[in-house]
């Protein structure tokens, strides 16, 4: 395939001017990308944490509440708090890219590895209290009895005089 030439400009000075093009975009990304590291707190203040641009965990905070809530509690807050900020570290991410390449097939294909929006604790609790408020839905009368086939009657095996049956009972 070859690149559209315009007049007075030569194969050489068009490649150069693609691969300067290239060059800025990336050192854009690489910038962009760099600063796309998220820090987010748990709700309750009581854990801290750091994701950098590649979602390595790069710090983790315990304030005083930490150790009021229980080993249990404190796993899940954690674990919550390091999904959200990988999740928000991903935006980022893929923002970046399309903010640098446009918004095209490429930033497309990048936006589908994107980690899926999870509903917070609180969200699930409303979802789940909606649920419970809707209104029953009205049974459905059961259905008219159908008349059943008559049963077509088994044919019986000819036995033999000399017990041969009981040797083969099917």
């Amino acid at each position: 395939m070859q690149p559209n030439v315009r007049s007075g400009e030569d194969f050489q000075h068009l490649l150069d001017k693609q691969v300067r093009e290239m060059q800025e975009k990336a050192a854009a990304l690489k910038e962009a990308f760099s600063a796309a590291g998220t820090t987010v707190s748990s709700r309750d203040g009581s854990v801290t944490v750091t994701v950098e641009p590649n979602g390595a965990l790069s710090n983790l905070q315990l304030g005083h509440r930490a150790c009021e809530l229980g080993p249990a509690r404190l796993t899940t807050t954690i674990m919550e708090t390091v999904r959200e900020a990988q999740r928000q570290t991903a935006r980022r991410v893929s923002d970046s890219f399309t903010l640098v390449n446009g918004d095209g097939e490429t930033a497309e294909l990048v936006r589908s590895f994107l980690p899926v929006e999870e509903p917070t604790e609180e969200e699930a609790a409303q979802e789940k209290f909606a649920a419970d408020m809707a209104p029953e839905p009205e049974p459905t009368p059961p259905a008219a009895p159908t008349a059943s086939p008559r049963p077509t009657p088994r044919r019986r095996r000819p036995t033999t005089s000399d017990g041969e049956d009981e040797m083969r009972p099917w």
